[in-house]
């Protein structure tokens, strides 16, 4: 089944454009093809055609697929970039780092030297001597 899924994978790659574009979109979400057909009233069948064989976007679709994967039509046609999205912790700490912008101008200074900082040394343990 591994074997299929990855034959599947690298044709959607190499087809490109909106299939390829639905099946990242999908993954990030962690749906099924199931889950997402049955959400939006198709099989699965017609969501791998999609995401595999068919060139075009499913016109009367559309709008559905967006709404149930939470991105705009233009993300999911490819008219604007999607969204990236955040791990649970990559989220906790741009939730954090966004506080920042409420210190003073001196704190937020103090705040990016330490980062700075941390980022050097973990560099530099990092180099071959």
């Amino acid at each position: 089944m591994e074997l299929m899924e990855k034959k599947i994978e690298k044709k959607a790659l190499a087809n490109g454009g909106f299939g390829a574009r639905l099946r990242g979109i999908r993954k990030q979400r962690s749906l099924t093809q199931e889950e997402l057909g049955k959400a939006v009233g198709v099989s699965k069948r017609v969501i791998a055609y999609y995401e595999i064989e068919s060139p075009y976007p499913p016109i009367h679709l559309t709008a559905q697929l967006a709404e149930t994967l939470q991105v705009s039509a233009d993300e999911l046609l490819g008219l604007k970039p999607t969204r990236r999205e955040f791990s649970p912790e990559e989220l906790s700490l741009w939730r954090r780092f966004k506080k920042v912008r409420g210190l003073s101008l001196r704190d937020q200074k103090t705040v990016y030297s330490l980062i700075r900082a941390l980022v050097v040394k973990r560099e530099a343990s990092r180099r071959p001597e």
